[in-house]
């Protein structure tokens, strides 16, 4: 692999969709997979993953070829960054893999492309109840199951004890009820920011490199929406959008960030942590490997976002998806299922750092091999999001506003842009991609 978790998550994911978005318009749907890997009781599986996911991935397709004789699964690897256009080339020449991995954000340019299996007559309702509301939303399309969430990601707030207890901060939340409040979370804000040496910050968010749409967790915390609820236009300009920008803004023009950490910025919010730079950070779960074994000169424990009007959070991960032309769709759909039960999804979120998507593992201990203490918190963080929230950030639109929207956020954050004029100019982005 040549790219990190972190871009994947960090919103690669909706630059995919994008592309995805334009080849789309050149797919014909037409013919099955007619490659010469097997017949019938064969299906070709192609995904990205780092050395924990393959691992994942071949301990849950060597289980389910064992407990179904004669069948086989052949996995085949692809660099993040070549993938979909992988994908798209081979569903335009009817020979497109039986399944794939696909994230969140890039799932509805192929669901509304019509180039998916429509898993509905495959899991019923008890069956989809069996995941958190909002990762099964994830993978709708116009009402329809385009897909399994198999993992998720998200962020919570990591924090240096020795800066926290040098500043006097002794009250850190320890469950999602308790998490502080945007007026807490500033106020502790201030009294690192008067504790600590100038060229050292009180914290560092996650927006960086295409992770703009994790902005969005502070609109949805302000009980704010980008679309509005018939997703047919823009609903920012308002009372929660104003609150959700002016809070953020203020983290830069009040010096409570470091000033080269906007959501342009090359510098990643978990190597500013790291480096000893800030005194929290807003990292995803899947930098905790990482981040564990590059902090060496500090203790360091995690915390639940800050909430307003209710609790959120950004949305990553990935789904696994069957093409509509697969050779055996009964077959495609049971390893969907197969790969999604409890077994298979504590062992491959454990091994590879990830969140289940299922209501069963939520308050379930999985066997973490980093940091297991704070693992948990992320788990739970994600619940918080909404399937209203997972509607928006799923959009096929996303693919058009991300990059717009990066360009305002960064024009309000470093340029002083004024409030209303940004979220004018968002409004005016979501209006263009909707059409």
């Amino acid at each position: 692999m040549t790219i990190s978790r972190r871009q994947i998550l960090g919103g690669a994911g909706f630059l995919a969709a994008a592309a995805a978005l334009n080849g789309c318009a050149g797919f014909s749907g037409g013919g099955t997979n007619d490659g010469d890997e097997g017949g019938a009781d064969t299906l070709t599986f192609t995904t990205w993953g780092s050395p924990a996911e393959e691992e994942g991935f071949r301990r849950g397709i060597d289980a389910f070829k064992a407990a179904n004789a004669g069948v086989d699964v052949q996995l085949n690897l692809v660099p993040y960054e070549q993938i979909f256009q992988n994908i798209d080339a081979q569903l335009q020449a009817g020979t497109a893999p039986d399944l794939f991995r696909v994230d969140y954000g890039t799932i509805g340019a192929y669901s509304s492309q019509d180039q998916l299996l429509d898993l509905s007559s495959y899991f019923d309702t008890a069956a989809s109840e069996e995941f958190l509301p909002a990762m099964w939303q994830a993978v709708q399309y116009d009402g329809k199951p385009y897909g399994v969430p198999h993992q998720t990601d998200t962020s919570a707030l990591v924090y240096r004890t020795d800066l926290f207890e040098q500043a006097g901060i002794t009250s850190i939340p320890d469950s999602l009820e308790s998490a502080w409040s945007w007026d807490e979370f500033r106020q502790v804000a201030e009294q690192l920011r008067g504790s600590l040496p100038q060229d050292l910050y009180p914290f560092v968010y996650n927006w960086q490199l295409g992770g703009s749409t994790r902005w969005l967790s502070w609109l949805f915390q302000a009980g704010g929406r980008l679309f509005d609820e018939d997703l047919t236009g823009p609903a920012i300009e308002s009372d929660a959008g104003t609150k959700a920008l002016a809070f953020t803004q203020g983290f830069f023009t009040d010096g409570l960030v470091p000033p080269s950490s906007s959501v342009k910025s090359s510098t990643y919010a978990d190597n500013a942590f790291a480096a000893g730079s800030t005194a929290m950070a807003f990292v995803g779960n899947f930098v905790l490997p990482s981040l564990d074994e590059a902090v060496k000169d500090f203790e360091w424990g995690a915390t639940y976002l800050p909430r307003d009007e209710r609790g959120a959070c950004d949305l990553g991960g990935n789904a696994l998806v069957a093409t509509k032309n697969a050779r055996n769709p009964d077959l495609a759909a049971e390893f969907l299922k197969f790969m999604t039960q409890p077994d298979q999804m504590s062992d491959f979120c454990a091994r590879a750092m990830e969140l289940p998507t299922l209501n069963s593992l939520v308050g379930t201990e999985l066997d973490y091999q980093t940091r297991p203490d704070i693992a948990g918190i992320f788990v739970e963080q994600a619940t918080t999001l909404e399937p209203g929230d997972v509607q928006q950030l799923t959009s096929p639109a996303m693919a058009a506003i991300n990059p717009k929207m990066r360009d305002e956020l960064e024009a309000a954050f470093t340029q002083g842009q004024p409030v209303e004029e940004t979220l004018a100019n968002i409004a005016a982005a979501v209006d263009e991609a909707l059409g």
